[in-house]
């Protein structure tokens, strides 16, 4: 009897540790530690990242190194064909499920003179004035009051250390519980995310068992607007493609020449209002197919809680084009973009010539139904209909004289979409984890419009992934006066600790 009493109180002792574990009151714990976690913030930020400077990338590294290895993660810095790749581990159970996690530990290049700041590596805190205009604030109020619109300015305070101080600051918190992982966590931070992840993507083959991984998630981008936790399962690839198209052999006089030499200019106008029609639909043929969009799908699309006439206000247009009903439903097809036109002329001022040559670069967006290589094809095939000799060179001075109509041609079949089922799996668990932690569903985006450009991972790993944006999307990413705003850093950490705590 006396061992059945002592096995019972065993029972309720784990029991109530496991409610204790359960109830844990998150939004205490990071409102407490809020100030260190800023600073730590602060440290990171201040360490110049961007990837050209290998020096101060390695500071980065040091740093991030030493932060994992107090957490008893398993650190590598693994060679590649450029910078390093940053990539620590803890396994919890060799049967255990595993997620690798994605991060980025580098930021764009700066114009100092740009920044409202001396230094954009010298992260100041700032408030909002009456009239909207960002005011900076002591450091030192952080250990008194902390405003959740408070930001924090300077280069990758957003994109993207803020991610990599809420994925350490939830650790903490779960090492400091004693709470265990529930999976076998993987973590790679690139060091070359903003110039296309030359390095992280040549070590695909080379270890692509350390890689190895049930699920992904990427922690890098924004958040919906409206700054609530958000899941998005799949992003826009890109492809591109330069025309070039000709006139005369050289430049030649408007006076002399003008309704003589053709323009090539006018040709170029021509040929691409022939690609979308008024409303700004694209009509090469074929371009839309393979495209639906079934009830499930607009009711996710639906759930969105995008103010359309907000955005077309943002952008200041009066109509946005006729591809989708909403901005949503736009991001579900591929698009056709004229990124940049320019003649041979290129000196400053102006000059009265008719140009040789005119060049249009053109990006195509493209969706999980698209294909690269095959949507540039339409491209083409489209031109040649128009009456064009299409070349991959410039043309012979016989072909000048053959043909009224030439275009020079190079393309880059460049990224392929990724979208992840929202039924699957790891989509479900995510919603049902994040709808349980904050008492609401995130907002589930399909796609993105941007391309994240480790892409080619996803499809050579052969990995269901998903984005988990957690910035403010108003955070200036890439700009000048980047930014984070706190509420999000703190939102963050919890989304952080819901992930990490989940069961697979």
């Amino acid at each position: 009897m006396k061992k059945k009493l002592q096995i019972s109180h065993s029972l309720l002792l784990c029991l109530f540790a496991n409610m204790l574990v359960a109830q844990t009151d998150w939004d205490a714990k990071i409102k407490q530690e809020l100030p260190t976690i800023l600073e730590k913030h602060r440290e990171l930020v201040s360490i110049p990242n961007v990837a050209s400077d290998e020096a101060n990338m390695m500071k980065n590294v040091d740093w991030v190194t030493t932060a994992f290895e107090k957490l008893n993660f398993e650190v590598s810095v693994l060679k590649t064909s450029t910078l390093p790749v940053f990539f620590a581990e803890k396994q919890v159970n060799p049967k255990a499920k595993t997620i690798l996690f994605y991060l980025h530990l580098d930021g764009q290049a700066v114009n100092p003179q740009k920044w409202n700041q001396k230094d954009p590596f010298r992260p100041v805190l700032k408030e909002q004035d009456d009239d909207g205009v960002w005011q900076i604030i002591n450091w030192s109020r952080i250990k008194t009051h902390i405003d959740p619109d408070w930001r924090v300015f300077g280069r990758a305070a957003a994109d993207d250390k803020a991610p990599i101080i809420m994925m350490l600051s939830a650790l903490e918190f779960l090492q400091k519980q004693q709470q265990e992982l529930q999976y076998n966590v993987k973590i790679i931070l690139d060091l070359q995310e903003e110039t296309r992840s030359k390095g992280f993507l040549s070590t695909l083959e080379t270890y692509k068992n350390k890689y190895a991984a049930d699920y992904m998630i990427i922690m890098d981008g924004p958040a919906h607007p409206t700054n609530k936790p958000t899941l998005t399962f799949g992003c826009r690839g890109i492809a591109t493609c330069n025309i070039n198209i000709y006139g005369a052999k050289l430049p030649q006089h408007s006076g002399h020449y003008g309704n003589y030499a053709p323009n090539p200019v006018f040709r170029m106008s021509h040929l691409l209002a022939s690609m979308k029609d008024d409303t700004g639909k694209v009509v090469i043929d074929g371009f839309y197919d393979g495209i639906t969009l079934d009830k499930e799908t607009q009711e996710l699309i639906a759930q969105v809680p995008d103010d359309n006439v907000q955005i077309q206000k943002s952008l200041g247009i009066s109509k946005p084009d006729n591809v989708g009903k909403n901005y949503q439903e736009a991001l579900q097809y591929p698009s056709l973009n004229v990124r940049h036109i320019e003649t041979s002329w290129k000196g400053p001022g102006l000059k009265t010539i008719i140009p040789e040559i005119v060049t249009a670069y053109l990006d195509v967006r493209l969706v999980k139904e698209t294909d690269g290589e095959a949507q540039l094809q339409k491209v083409i095939k489209h031109i040649e209909a128009q009456g064009y000799l299409v070349l991959d060179r410039k043309p012979t001075d016989a072909e000048r004289l053959k043909h009224a109509k030439i275009a020079t041609i190079s393309t880059n079949a460049g990224v392929n979409a990724f979208r992840t089922d929202i039924n699957s799996f790891i989509g479900k668990k995510l919603r049902t984890t994040i709808s349980n932690e904050f008492g609401n569903d995130p907002i589930m985006i399909r796609t993105m419009g941007g391309t994240v450009p480790i892409t080619p991972a996803i499809q050579v790993l052969d990995i269901p992934a998903i984005i988990v944006p957690m910035v403010n999307m108003d955070n200036n990413q890439h700009n000048p006066n980047e930014n984070i705003r706190i509420g999000n850093i703190s939102q963050g950490i919890k989304i952080c600790l819901a992930i990490l705590s989940m069961k697979l």
